[in-house]
């Protein structure tokens, strides 16, 4: 990404994308380490949208 790669922008929406359907799944469950994922997965899915922009 540094180097101003063309697949920069494409990398970074597939990082969103997984990122949610962690996120999501984790947030299903009740156990302190599935909140905790799910917490990391949004916080990542959220910057890694802002570098697909």
């Amino acid at each position: 990404m540094s180097l101003g790669s063309s697949k920069a922008q494409e990398i970074c929406r597939i990082c969103a994308d997984i990122c949610q359907a962690c996120g999501d799944e984790c947030g299903k469950h009740q156990t302190e380490h599935c909140q905790e994922c799910a917490r990391a997965c949004s916080s990542c899915m959220e910057e890694c949208s802002r570098m697909a922009a």
